[in-house]
């Protein structure tokens, strides 16, 4: 647990001969932002252009230069929580005082604002496309622990090479494979799964300002009807009907297959805009004191009284100088079980098993309360035999799983 009190700044920025100065005394209006669909950080803050030692802020802090946040809870965590490159320089000079505007990005900026065709064979594996990117424009790179599924014939032309990378981790999460991003540390990026922070940390009522849940589907296409080109009459017939949720009312889209266009083809076009605008739209967004050290991609736990729940943070904007953050936020669905025709493994008290992720309870009765709680290796603390409805007391062995309760039948192995 951090006290939220205790969180301080500082912003150090890098001059040209590679000098290093804390700046933060200088600055206001400091906030650092990651944004769903973006791969960068974007960093802005405003500086009193007043006259140092080294002379005036603006000749220390040049496009190009490199600025890092650092935060502290002022007990054991104290990291670089942001850092960008300065991307929009501007010095204003008024009768009150002079100041400097600055909008830093990181390293994956440069693949938001480049454009480029790509073509991938068929059988090209996930890790290979995305290395072979990073590498083509020099970008740093941390770890892999991505996926690598084996991606159809692609080509991308004219495409930003943010999008085409965020296409490939999609295409593979439909493969079954985990859902994973690209996010840029201390310099070096990585690309890891959703959730894979070590520390978790719980936003409850009495430290969230505000926790809003929307559902609209409204904008909803439940149809996309495939037609082929119109005779000389201007008449055109249908040549396939693709359903998405028609269960919501028909809201239908049509699309004209081309003339060199299969109809499977069409039809697949015809899904794909099913699976991009087919989809009920939930917004969900939190308020709190800041944390500086949330990223997009942690997992984090809201208890509140709409909800009680783990979350993914799919976009988040820290505000400094008002010590806040807002969270954009999906529901961590439970990983579905698999079927098993296994014959059933004789478990025992101090067995440690693989915890398949799902709900833990606070007792092994009917009706007891439960909570989500994530996969992982957990030790067999409690047998209580056949009978109850939740025979199995589990307690996580390493961070990677947080269960700490009684379980199911079949959820681990």
């Amino acid at each position: 647990m951090i006290d939220l009190a205790k969180i301080q700044y500082r912003v150090v920025v890098m001059d040209e001969s590679k000098n290093q100065y804390n700046i933060k005394e200088y600055i206001e209006n400091l906030g650092w932002e990651e944004n769903d669909g973006e791969l960068s950080v974007r960093t802005s803050f405003v500086a009193k252009n007043d006259k140092t030692s080294k002379g005036y802020l603006s000749k220390i802090i040049k496009p190009g230069c490199l600025v890092g946040v650092f935060a502290t809870d002022g007990a054991s965590q104290d990291e670089e929580v942001a850092r960008g490159y300065v991307e929009t320089w501007n010095p204003v000079e008024k009768s009150g005082g002079h100041t400097l505007k600055c909008t830093c990005y990181d390293e994956l900026y440069k693949l938001q604002k480049s454009q480029d065709n790509r073509y991938f064979p068929s059988g090209t594996g996930t890790k290979s496309a995305i290395e072979g990117i990073l590498d083509d424009w020099e970008i740093p790179q941390g770890s892999y622990q991505g996926p690598n599924a084996s991606h159809g014939k692609t080509v991308e032309n004219n495409k930003y090479l943010s999008d085409i990378i965020i296409n490939l981790l999609d295409d593979a999460a439909k493969k079954g494979e985990e859902q994973c991003f690209v996010q840029a540390r201390k310099g070096k990026t990585s690309v890891i799964p959703r959730g894979s922070n070590k520390t978790v940390y719980v936003f409850r009522t009495d430290n969230t300002q505000m926790f809003s849940q929307s559902i609209s589907t409204a904008d909803m296409i439940t149809r996309v009807k495939v037609v082929g080109k119109a005779d000389d009459d201007g008449r055109t017939s249908v040549e396939a009907t693709v359903n998405g949720e028609t269960k919501y009312g028909i809201r239908q889209r049509i699309y004209t297959r081309g003339k060199d266009e299969s109809l499977a083809d069409a039809k697949s076009a015809a899904q794909e805009i099913l699976d991009d605008e087919g989809k009920i739209k939930k917004e969900i967004k939190a308020q709190s004191p800041d944390v500086p050290f949330v990223r997009k991609g942690d997992l984090v736990y809201v208890m509140s009284e709409l909800a009680q729940s783990y979350y993914y943070v799919k976009g988040i904007q820290h505000t400094a100088d008002t010590y806040s953050m807002t969270m954009d936020l999906e529901l961590a669905e439970p990983k579905k079980e698999k079927a098993s025709s296994e014959k059933k493994k004789d478990y025992n008290v101090g067995d440690i098993v693989n915890f398949h992720g799902g709900t833990h309870y606070v007792s092994s009765y009917p009706g007891s309360k439960g909570y989500n709680a994530r996969a992982g290796k957990a030790k067999i603390t409690i047998k209580n035999g056949s009978g109850k409805a939740h025979p199995w007391h589990l307690i996580h062995t390493d961070s990677g799983s947080n269960v700490y309760g009684w379980v199911d039948d079949g959820t681990f192995d």
